[in-house]
């Protein structure tokens, strides 16, 4: 499963960097990760009530907390790809379950 995200959401970074005239080197996929878990902190912030709402609905706010978590596991997958990382193993070995 953890394989398939990852070419998705290497299809669609790819795809999106090259819309945009964005290049990716090592450094871009730690960077853009950290930027997203800013992103996702302030999604939370404004959702407990710690950042300013604006006019957003708190399905609204919850919705873009979702987004949030979803741009945090992609660039995960997408460092984790870069590097050669094996979550599977990783996640057996620190989780202590098999997949």
């Amino acid at each position: 499963m953890l394989d398939r995200l990852q070419q998705d959401f290497e299809a669609a970074s790819r795809a999106y960097c090259a819309a945009h005239g964005l290049g990716r080197d090592p450094d871009w996929f730690m960077l853009k990760l950290k930027d997203e878990v800013g992103e996702l902190t302030q999604a939370w912030n404004r959702l407990r009530g710690r950042a300013r709402r604006g006019e957003r609905s708190a399905a609204e706010l919850h919705k873009n907390l979702e987004d949030e978590a979803a741009d945090v596991l992609g660039h995960i997958l997408l460092l984790a790809q870069s590097q050669g990382m094996d979550l599977h193993a990783a996640i057996e070995r620190k989780w202590r379950f098999t997949m």
